[in-house]
């Protein structure tokens, strides 16, 4: 039925633009939700090569991904072989949770004031950290401001290959110039039950 005051030839345009709104109406509930962290739980140990100055350096490592009630925990421990025989071990649990914005978490790596988790302060020279998932890539960003005013940044990227390994891609910026480099291949781990 045509309308008084409509032209012949639009109603097709109209019955368009309205198939095309209840279209993406369809995709609304996944609007907002962020990508899950499922895939990347587990227990991952392997073998990073930092390319610093023409040398090879050789890194143990070992990554735990565990989904939690807000949004899911990172530990990692990297044993770091010195030229002269000499080990060090750094290692750090992040707390992230489910921001407001899709696919991006902040973390909560302190208690504050009445014990509730919240993330570091950069202003007192604390790393803040904050994570994102596109696809089959985790990225943790840490935020450094240093003693001089200046910015550092460390970006993790965290890739799942085919059989659920992961690709480890480590870069550090002070004030946007790379400083360092760092890859290496992890494997998970069976569960022992």
């Amino acid at each position: 039925m045509a309308y008084p005051h409509s032209r012949p030839g639009r109603d097709w345009l109209t019955r368009l633009m309205l198939a095309g709104v209840i279209c993406l109406m369809g995709l609304l509930p996944s609007i907002g939700q962020a990508a899950s962290i499922d895939p990347f739980v587990g227990v991952y140990h392997g073998v990073t090569i930092e390319h610093a100055e023409g040398e090879l350096q050789a890194r143990d490592l070992d990554v735990t991904i565990a989904k939690t009630e807000r949004g899911f925990n990172v530990d990692w421990a990297t044993v770091i072989h010195k030229a002269d025989g000499r080990e060090k071990n750094v290692s750090l649990s992040i707390e992230f949770y489910s921001t407001e914005r899709p696919d991006i978490y902040g973390s909560a790596m302190r208690s504050g004031l009445f014990g509730k988790r919240i993330p570091n302060d950069p202003l007192k020279g604390e790393p803040f950290f904050w994570a994102r998932i596109v696809d089959k890539t985790l990225t943790i960003h840490a935020l450094y401001i240093t003693d001089e005013g200046g910015y550092e940044m460390q970006v993790y990227e965290r890739i799942l290959d085919e059989d659920g390994n992961m690709d480890l891609i480590f870069r550090r910026f002070r004030d946007g110039e790379q400083i360092r480099d760092v890859t290496g291949k992890l494997t998970r781990q069976k569960k022992s039950y």
